[in-house]
């Protein structure tokens, strides 16, 4: 059994020694390593822009710049945020599915399989068309605290 001990930019698994044994800190620690890769990739492309922070949602790890979320990494695909104007261009490129909520298709996020984002060309693509929107998207507004 393992334990998660989180700082800002780092995820640390070490041998649990509370005892805990539920099957949701195992399921979370299983998605943690599997989105690796991609957070890594993700981190690395992120890393000269200064307003960057991690956040675990989505069964990954979403990266919001200037307060606003970018785009997320989960087990094997990104999720990225390109606003509604790059939607239908993008949507039927390889390895790209639309975001569905509810059974609502969420014009403006599109998710994009790992094997479409092997090339760092094709990887940059993704990239740039998140970070074209989030300079143009509205941050969420923050939630109350109880």
């Amino acid at each position: 059994m393992y334990c998660l001990n989180e700082t800002p930019g780092q995820t640390k698994i070490s041998p649990c020694l509370c005892g805990s044994e539920t099957a949701f800190v195992n399921q979370y620690i299983y998605n943690v390593i599997e989105d690796e890769p991609l957070t890594d990739r993700l981190r690395e492309a992120l890393s000269t822009l200064k307003q960057v922070e991690e956040k675990r949602m989505f069964r990954g790890t979403c990266f919001m710049v200037n307060g606003k979320m970018c785009i997320c990494a989960n087990k094997n695909e990104l999720m990225c945020r390109i606003g509604p104007d790059k939607f239908e261009m993008t949507v039927e490129m390889n390895g790209c599915r639309p975001m569905i909520h509810n059974g609502k298709t969420m014009t403006g996020f599109v998710f994009v399989h790992q094997d479409a984002l092997k090339s760092k060309k094709d990887f940059d693509f993704w990239i740039k068309l998140c970070l074209d929107f989030n300079k143009l998207a509205k941050a969420s507004k923050a939630k109350k605290k109880k």
